[in-house]
């Protein structure tokens, strides 16, 4: 089995009541950030700007999504690879923060492409980083992420800072970083068959800090794209707050050049009669070309567009007698591959509710009691991987797959064979098996998969209370 990078550490918890009552927190890949997102100071554009020329400031680049990478791969892990300021001023300007969000809702012109950025947060750990005086002192080494897929008028400079890279022999990575999915379905096991047969040549894994990082910038990166109009009035919007908002502007200085250029805002042909009665030829002001119509985001509290979270729930689904567990598969999975159950909630729903209702939609097992585990931050493109663990109930347990098509199979499977599986079967879809497996024994994913997680919760006695190592 290639190797695979290690699951975050928990939060220190310093023997905490919660702790001796539910026991240690679980951590999953994708988390464990050691940055502080200080999202207090995205509105402050004086630390942007400040935080965006210091010199301990590291930026993310992402082409396509896909991040810059070290060269240096040691052991199939793979490092980020960062750039600094002065690297970037071709592509970026001066300095975006220069102006106030009023200003910049002021002076905005839909015809001006500028590059996606994300301010990240700050590595405290830094202690000659960043020094800023907000409500309190802020010290660290600030990150931000930003989109240099060549475009619009940066399309030259993208390409030139691309090229200089490659000359030094630093790239994008190549498909997805570990924990690749194509759709939902995917989500049960990681990564998907596809790209692990496929010609093109893999990426190494990233280290648990660095993916936790890589997956803030590809989701806010991957949001603001997916959202250049707002949803109420279809004209552009502006990204604002570092990235993580976007709002409609009143004013679009690309519309009073459009009126200028074709004669419409100093035209004269027809002179109107105004509500003073003089039908002198008056100009239209700019202030007056350039306005938008009126638009509902604009007022109240519904004034901007935020990030998209997809609630999914995965489930550990335990039988009434407590000795074994419930896995499924799909038909396109390699043979004996199996996974926990998983799906979306839907709106209204509970996450509790939601668990019930899939195992039903799914599997036909009918679930009582649920538990939350742990969550996992899923960046493809925007889900929150929410891990549960449930119980069925005793006269519920028959499994039909009648009701949902999406499994080719399930089968309840005793500890003993999960916890077998555990120790030999795990590795990537598609990916050999570890030492001493046995060929037609049980498949699961790795431990960087929050399924896996679940099932080794499981196993060792999180529903009974008593270990079962």
């Amino acid at each position: 089995m290639p190797p695979q990078p290690s699951n975050p550490e928990p939060a220190p918890d310093f023997d905490s009541m919660l702790s001796r009552k539910f026991g240690k927190e679980v951590a999953n890949y994708f988390s464990g950030s050691p940055l502080n997102r200080v999202g207090f100071l995205r509105s402050d554009h004086k630390f942007l700007s400040a935080a965006l020329r210091h010199p301990s400031t590291s930026f993310l680049l992402c082409k396509d999504l896909q991040p810059l990478l070290d060269p240096e791969t040691k052991d199939g892990i793979a490092n980020l690879k960062y750039i600094k300021y002065e690297d970037l001023k071709a592509v970026i300007g001066q300095d975006p923060y220069a102006t106030t969000e009023e200003e910049m809702l002021g002076q905005y012109d839909s015809r001006h492409y500028v590059p996606q950025m994300v301010f990240l947060g700050i590595d405290e750990r830094v202690k000659d980083g960043l020094s800023y005086q907000g409500k309190n002192r802020y010290t660290g080494a600030p990150y931000f992420a930003i989109d240099i897929t060549p475009r619009a008028g940066v399309k030259e400079a993208c390409e030139t800072l691309i090229s200089n890279l490659a000359g030094k022999g630093i790239s994008f990575a190549q498909g997805r970083m570990l924990m690749n999915v194509e759709a939902l379905d995917d989500y049960h096991i990681s990564p998907p068959s596809r790209l692990r047969s496929s010609k093109t040549p893999q990426t190494g894994e990233l280290t648990t800090m660095q993916a936790a990082i890589y997956a803030e910038a590809r989701q806010l990166l991957d949001w603001n794209a997916r959202n250049p109009f707002c949803a109420q009035c279809g004209y552009p919007t502006l990204s604002v707050n570092g990235g993580f908002k976007r709002t409609c502007p009143p004013k679009d200085l690309a519309k009073l050049s459009a009126r200028t250029s074709s004669g419409v805002s100093n035209a004269l042909a027809t002179p109107p009669v105004h509500a003073d009665g003089d039908a002198t030829p008056k100009p239209l002001t700019p202030a007056d070309d350039s306005e938008r119509p009126p638009c509902a985001t604009r007022k109240g509290v519904s004034n901007l567009s935020f990030p998209r979270t997809d609630p999914t729930v995965i489930m550990g689904v335990v039988n009434h007698k407590g000795d074994k567990l419930l896995l499924g598969r799909q038909k396109r999975w390699p043979p004996h591959w199996y996974s926990t159950l998983a799906g979306f909630a839907e709106p209204a729903e509970s996450i509790e509710e939601a668990v019930r209702r899939e195992v039903y939609e799914e599997a036909g097992v009918h679930v009582g009691r649920v538990v939350i585990h742990s969550t996992q931050p899923w960046p493809y493109p925007a889900n929150l991987m929410i891990g549960a663990i449930g119980q069925a109930i005793p006269s519920g347990e028959t499994i039909d797959l009648g009701n949902d098509p999406e499994l080719d199979d399930a089968q309840w499977f005793s500890f003993d064979e999960v916890r077998e599986a555990l120790k030999v079967g795990t590795s990537g879809l598609g990916e050999p098996a570890g030492e001493g497996y046995k060929e037609g024994g049980l498949r699961l994913p790795p431990g960087t998969a929050i399924a896996n997680q679940l099932m080794t919760s499981v196993v060792n006695g999180f529903v009974s209370g008593t270990p079962n190592l």
